[in-house]
């Protein structure tokens, strides 16, 4: 662990790309298919140093950022999923309570008993010590990509310690110190916006908004994923796709939904979709009753074609 007042190690991330369009050809090579924006926005977070907070609805590629540019680095990816009530115990570190009981039990137990004075200082070690999610992706020896998912899903009590992560990379745990990054990672936040995150924590970050992609990018990105798909099926899946997410629907289709339902069609033989293959396969791309019978509806009189 690095002591108190020890200055970060080098951000070896910034090194590994060499400008936009190594960005976006090393994330292409991925099978991510970035766009002029998204290129520039991972390229100066990793030469600023800076975290990246990726908004926007569910299902557009948010969390997929994240993987990718950890595979084009050849970084471990440290993954945070929020949720309502993650705390600090949960999402930073927590004590091993069972190993420490078992400890004192040990000291104290028989006629030479070590007492709790002489065991203290042992129960806050490292030895017992549990990293969680924040503190293993500071302490990493690796070039490490920290992905904290949905933060909009928690409060804005928890905000304060990402805040205090994100600003220099330490954090301070009471009983050993502060804990600066060995190798400060590459920061990616998502949020579906389901709340207004604080102007604190956007300050520190910079931004990026993916909607849903074009109808080029989109069949440019099942084309990719899935090469032996026909390109005359792939156009029609995603003209399908795109058609019905212009309706007020639930939970419209995300990207990888797109990929699912032509996996299943491919699987199924299906060359090009007719009433059959969409009956018998759309649950695949919509998965609330409601938005199938209005997708059904809907498609019933529009030639998605």
């Amino acid at each position: 662990m690095a002591a108190s007042g020890q200055a970060p190690g080098p951000r070896s991330a910034a090194a590994g790309f060499a400008g936009v369009d190594d960005v976006r050809g090393r994330l292409e090579a991925t099978g991510y298919l970035a766009d002029d924006a998204t290129a520039t926005v991972v390229h100066l977070s990793a030469r600023l140093g800076k975290p990246v907070l990726v908004e926007g609805p569910a299902g557009v590629g948010k969390t997929e950022l994240a993987k990718a540019v950890a595979t084009s680095l050849d970084a471990d990816l440290v993954r945070l999923q929020c949720y309502e009530g993650l705390d600090e115990a949960r999402a930073l570190y927590e004590w091993d309570y069972k190993k420490q009981l078992l400890r004192i039990q040990h000291a104290t137990a028989g006629e030479h008993t070590a007492g709790w004075e002489a065991v203290h200082d042992d129960l806050f070690g490292e030895e017992y010590l549990l990293e969680r999610p924040l503190l293993r992706a500071l302490r990493a020896e690796r070039d490490t990509v920290l992905l904290v998912d949905e933060v909009d899903k928690v409060d804005v009590e928890f905000e304060a310690l990402l805040l205090e992560i994100l600003s220099d990379f330490q954090v301070t745990i009471p009983e050993l110190g502060t804990v600066h990054g060995r190798r400060p990672p590459f920061v990616v936040l998502t949020s579906n916006a389901t709340r207004e995150l604080s102007e604190a924590l956007r300050r520190r970050c910079l931004y990026l908004h993916l909607t849903h992609p074009t109808l080029e990018r989109e069949r440019a990105i099942v084309a990719t994923r899935i090469p032996d798909a026909p390109a005359e099926l792939t156009d029609q899946v995603v003209r399908i796709v795109r058609s019905l997410r212009t309706l007020e629907l639930r939970k419209p289709p995300s990207i990888s939904e797109t990929l699912d339902w032509t996996r299943a069609l491919l699987e199924l033989g299906v060359q090009a979709v007719d009433d059959a293959a969409l009956s018998a396969t759309l649950t695949v791309l919509l998965k609330h009753h409601r938005d199938l019978e209005r997708a059904l509806s809907h498609l019933g009189s529009v030639d998605p074609t």
